[in-house]
């Protein structure tokens, strides 16, 4: 897998702040963009719950080498642009797939999993070649086939997204993916994303009996 912070809005912090304190002035967000300490206000509003004024910053991403399971999970979210490698116009001819870090600690799950998968591929190119068109043979490619997928949204849905998936209780390669995410959100506007991930960050579990007991803290 790999995640890269491709585009986001220049001094998000800073942009979010002013369109917070207009709210409240007679002067428009342009002037009061350098005015006062961004950081304090921001994370005053913020922290109010006021999450409105951070839809104004925007973030893409490219994520490469992730399944189409993590892929399934992640269009969830609704609030958002996403634009995904297809599998009808790109050729799949060499097994390309993720496997799960359960699979790959006993070598008897991993020859399994790994036989099974070449024999997918075997299937695919064969049906290929007698003339069924890719887009009818990708359906018997499976939720581990491996995907490329550009991510854009704005900071309170990214707030969302890492509320959730950021949970010790999400699935294990959405969570790596969210923490990834997350880790480079946070170097270009940490006031905005200083108190994200899963709700244990600020306080206690709402999973109730369901909870991992094991609350994630600090840089993740």
């Amino acid at each position: 897998m790999k995640v890269q912070l491709l585009a986001y809005t220049p001094g998000a912090d800073a942009v979010c702040a002013a369109a917070g304190k207009s709210c409240y002035s007679e002067r428009p967000s342009h002037e009061l963009l350098d005015s006062g300490d961004p950081d304090k206000v921001l994370g005053r509003i913020v922290g109010m719950g006021h999450h409105s004024v951070i839809e104004h910053a925007v973030f893409t991403f490219s994520v490469e080498g992730v399944s189409r399971s993590l892929t399934h999970q992640l269009v969830r979210h609704r609030i958002a642009s996403f634009s995904q490698q297809s599998q009808r116009y790109v050729s799949l001819e060499k097994p390309t797939y993720v496997t799960p870090h359960t699979v790959e600690e006993q070598q008897e799950r991993e020859e399994i999993y790994s036989s099974l998968m070449d024999s997918v591929w075997s299937a695919y190119n064969r049906l290929i070649e007698l003339g069924v068109p890719p887009e009818d043979a990708r359906y018997v490619l499976p939720n581990g086939c491996t995907t490329n997928i550009t991510i854009t949204m704005n900071a309170r849905e990214l707030l969302h997204l890492f509320s959730l998936r950021c949970c010790n209780r999400a699935q294990w390669e959405i969570r790596e993916m969210a923490d990834e995410m997350l880790r480079q959100c946070r170097k270009v506007s940490p006031t905005i994303f200083a108190n994200a991930g899963p709700p244990c960050v600020r306080g206690p579990c709402p999973e109730g009996k369901l909870s991992c007991g094991k609350p994630r803290k600090g840089e993740f």
